[in-house]
This record gives structure tokens, sequence and C-alpha cells, in this order.
């Protein structure tokens, strides 16, 4: 008989990330979570308190994996790398930013946190207010979660009926909407990361015009 390794958190998370990525968040149950590694329901509380404590670890585990930026670089390209490191940590599993944009997921744990840490750090030292910070994490956040649930929950899917051809676009007028249709072929041409990257370039090329010039801000 082959004798099964012990249990762990971190086994179980692997097991619920593979499971909440095959079957989304409503089919991750600690019931079937329980059936996937072989164990009853009850084993599992052992490693962790309920579904949202198990969604926070994976969001957890995702956060840390962000590859930090070069701590000696100008603040906007630190802002730029720890952004797009962000997005591009969570776009490999989108899951996670779906479970974080509906709040059942929040975690707020060191490892969790360290990106916004360092992201906040930058944005200090380009001399913004406390203020300037909420609305800045805001219009960044926006960014990213946005960015993220319009290409991984269906908005950007092209269908086509029995003739190969998208229904949307055959009800269009272009007598009616010109200018929405002259844009139609471009704005169905999706580019994620590239995408996003041009989209918080220019949101950056705002904040340096935008930064106080004096320097960091007091406390």
């Amino acid at each position: 008989m082959t004798r099964r390794e012990p249990l762990n958190r971190e086994k179980v998370l692997d097991a619920a990330l593979a499971l909440a990525a095959e079957d989304g968040l409503k089919g991750l149950s600690m019931r079937k979570l329980a059936k996937t590694l072989g164990v009853e329901a009850m084993a599992l509380y052992n490693h962790v308190k309920n579904k949202t404590d198990i969604l926070d670890g994976i969001a957890e585990r995702v956060y840390s994996g962000v590859e930090p930026a070069d701590p000696g670089a100008p603040w906007p390209e630190r802002v730029r790398a720890t952004v797009l490191n962000l997005y591009r940590a969570l776009a490999r599993h989108p899951v996670v930013p779906m479970a974080l944009a509906t709040d059942e997921a929040n975690p707020n744990s060191l490892r969790a946190l360290r990106p916004v840490e360092d992201l906040v750090g930058a944005l200090y030292e380009a001399g913004f207010d406390d203020e300037g910070i909420r609305q800045t994490l805001g219009a960044l956040n926006s960014l990213v979660f946005g960015s993220l649930l319009l290409t991984t929950a269906g908005f950007t899917t092209t269908r086509r009926d029995e003739a190969g051809q998208d229904p949307y676009l055959r009800r269009i007028d272009p007598a009616a909407l010109p200018n929405f249709s002259r844009a139609l072929p471009a704005l169905s041409a999706v580019h994620p990361e590239r995408d996003f990257t041009r989209a918080l370039d220019l949101l950056i090329s705002g904040l340096v015009a935008a930064a106080p010039s004096d320097g960091p801000a007091g406390p």
C-alpha cells in the first residue's frame, strides 16, 4: 500500500488553486476540495479555517510572488515595475483577481502587502500627500483589476454565428454610428498585456506631470 504524504496548508492551497482555476470560485467548496485531496472534509480544518481563509491564502501566495522593483530606480520606474509585475502575477491566476474584486479574498499579511508597501513608498518619494496616495492607488488598482476582469471574464470573447460572423457587429449600423463602426476592427483586436502596458505608461506620464516638485511629502 502506498503511504500517503501528510496533508499541510501548502498542499491544500495548491489543490484549491487548481480546483478554482478549473471550476471557478463557485465551484470551490470544502467538500469538493477534500474529495480532490482524497480526505474527509473535516481534515481540511486542521490547516485552513474556511473558504475565505483558503482564498486569502491563495491571494497571499500570488502577491508574495510579485517580483519587486529595483529599490534604487527612480520612483516612476519603480511604480511601473511593481504594477506591471502585479498585473502579470494576477494574470497567471485569473480566479485570484476575481476573488479580490468581489471581496471574497482580502489578505492582510506582510507577504501580501509588500508590493503595496513598495508602491506607496515610491509615491511618497514622488511628493504625493496622503490624499494623493489614496487617489493614485485607486487609479492604479482600477487599471489593474479592470484590465484583468475585462480580459478574463468573457468581455473580450468574440461570439460567432453559423456563418462565422460576429452577430454583434452585424447589428451595428455604420450610417448611424460612423465613428464607432470605424473603430470596431481595432477594438476587436485585443492584446491584453500590450494594451495594459500602454495604459499604464499613459497613467504614469500623468503621475509624473502631477507629482509635487518639492520632494517627499512629510507626515
